[in-house]
This record gives structure tokens, C-alpha cells and sequence, in this order.
């Protein structure tokens, strides 16, 4: 079972690994961007999508495969811009949006996305001015295996990466290896089985750059390192959970393969996508124009 969404309202869902595709994305959606899908079966999934209006930026949800969708949130605030979207549980998630008065917003569910309430920015560091988060690959906001939620910012240099170890209550913020610029910073942080963590990036608007657009993690966020071999802006990321220590990173200009948990990378393709997730023996990443491709592996599972 694999769900991919873009724009112009669109939401594919496949349950043979890819052989057919059927789109299943709700009516009168058209002007609507989905930027970030989370699923937790072939019936249920959580869609986020933006817009030129406040009022686009919206989560529907859907519990029958997509033939029924119920708007589950809609912005009315003005100043919001969503991003991204992190479950920790089937029915536990978080949304992320660039600062509002100053800090990052985060929104909760406790009823696998029927429903979302903004959390208190109390425990939120401050956001630096121009700070903000890219809405590309829906990896911004991600969680690691016990929990922990990490959100990478971009538009300061370097671009940072904050943390909460108490379900979003509160956080905390260090610099990372990532350099930042107006249009450049962490698009993607992804975890893997063990304690390794990597982040990927770069900016957007220089797409072939290589330099600084990386970072990986053994000890699950609490220190970060330089990567190297990224061949260039990177905007998703995934470990191939057949093995503990291979990770994705997809860009327009290519995708990276690492062997050693993100600390070095070689390319292996020049197509062109924005987002990769990996299940057992499949992994697949989507681009624009309605490009998807899955890339088998045959490592035993683990």
C-alpha cells in the first residue's frame, strides 16, 4: 500500500507496489497543493494542503480508501503556513507551522487526524528573524523510533534543527551542519532503525550547489555531523528499511544512495524528484509532473 499527493488537489494510492495507481483525491480540491500525506493502512490516510489563501491551507482525512474525505482542519489564521506533518502513532500526530509571532506552530491530534488543536508555544524556543520551514517533501517535521519529534528550519545560516522529547510540549534548538540562506536550509530529516538520523537540504534555488546541504546522526539528534557526497539540493529523504544503514536522498537534480547511515553519499540517478519513503523490499519517490518510481531491494529484511 503506498499514497503519494501534489497539486492541483491530487492524492494517488496504489495497493499492488505501484503496478496500477488510482487517483482518489477529494472533490473540488483543484487549487489546493498536498504537500504532505500521512497513511497508516490502504483505508486511512491524512492529507495537508496549501494555498494563495489562508482558507486553503487545510487537512482532510479519510477512513475508506479515499472514495469519502471530511475536512478535518482549515486555517483561519492569516499569518499560518503548514509545512509538514509527523505521526508518532497511529492515531498521534503533529503539524508544523512556519513562526507565528515569533515561534514555530504545532499542531496535535489524538484521534488519527479527525481533529487538530494548537498546542501551546510555551515551551518553544524563538524563531530567528527570517526563520521558517520549507513545505517540499512533508520531512521537515519527522519523529524517531521512540518518539522524539525534530523539526529543521531553513532562511538562517545555519539552518537549525529543534527537538521535543515530551511529545511537543517543549523543545529545544541547536545549529546543524546545514548551511542556511533565503531559500536554503533542512527540507528533510529522516530516522532509521538503530539511533542514526540524517538530515538533507540545500538551496532551492541553486539546485546543483554540493556544499553543506547534509548532516547525519548516531546518537539519535543529540549531536550532528557534516555529510558528504550529496550531489547537490536535496529535498527528501528515507532509509531502505532492508538494511540499518542505507538511506535515499532525492533532489531535482538526482538521488544519492549512502551505505553508512548518511555520512557519505554517491549518485546513482539524474531524474528528477521531490520525496522518497521506503517499506520492506520497495522503496518509491515521487516528482513533478506526475513522475513516480519504486526502486526494489533485495537486501534480506531485518
Amino acid at each position: 500500500m503506498v499514497w503519494a499527493s501534489g497539486t492541483e488537489g491530487t492524492v494517488l494510492r496504489t495497493v499492488d507496489a505501484g503496478r496500477t495507481v488510482t487517483s482518489v483525491g477529494p472533490a473540488d480540491t483543484d487549487a489546493i497543493q498536498f504537500r504532505d500525506i500521512e497513511a497508516t493502512s490502504a483505508r486511512h490516510a491524512v492529507i495537508m494542503g496549501i494555498g494563495d489563501t489562508p482558507d486553503a491551507f487545510r487537512f482532510y482525512v479519510t477512513d475508506d480508501g479515499g472514495r469519502h474525505w471530511r475536512l478535518a482542519y482549515q486555517n483561519a489564521d492569516p499569518a499560518a503556513f503548514y509545512d509538514c506533518m509527523a505521526f508518532t502513532s497511529p492515531r498521534v500526530g503533529y503539524a508544523m507551522s512556519d513562526p507565528i509571532r515569533g515561534k514555530f506552530r504545532i499542531l496535535r491530534t489524538t484521534d488519527a487526524g479527525h481533529s487538530w488543536r494548537l498546542m501551546s508555544a510555551k515551551g518553544m524556543p524563538a524563531a530567528k528573524d527570517g526563520e521558517f520551514g520549507f513545505a517540499a517533501s512533508g520531512t521537515c517535521l519527522q519523529t524517531d523510533r521512540k518518539g522524539d519529534l525534530f523539526l529543521g528550519s531553513g532562511g538562517v545560516d545555519p539552518a537549525r534543527i529543534f527537538r521535543s522529547t515530551d511529545r511537543g510540549r517543549t523543545w529545544t534548538v541547536q545549529d546543524s551542519p546545514v548551511a542556511g540562506a533565503a531559500a536554503g536550509g533542512i527540507f528533510s530529516i529522516s530516522f532509521g532503525w538503530g539511533r542514526g538520523g540524517v538530515a538533507v537540504g540545500g538551496d532551492y534555488t541553486d539546485p546543483t550547489a554540493a556544499k553543506a546541504n547534509g548532516a547525519w546522526t548516531s546518537n539519535l539528534g543529540r549531536t550532528w555531523h557534516p555529510a558528504k557526497g550529496l550531489g547537490g539540493y536535496r529535498s527528501g529523504s528515507a532509509w531502505v528499511h532492508d538494511g540499518a544503514s542505507t538511506v535515499l536522498a532525492v533532489g531535482p537534480t538526482g538521488s544519492d544512495v549512502s551505505t553508512n547511515g548518511g555520512r557519505s553519499y554517491t549518485t546513482f540517478d539524474t531524474g528528477t524528484f521531490d520525496s522518497v519513503d521506503c517499506v520492506a523490499g520497495h522503496c518509491f519517490a515521487s516528482g513533478d509532473l506526475g513522475r513516480l518510481a519504486v526502486l526494489r531491494t533485495t537486501t534480506p529484511h531485518r
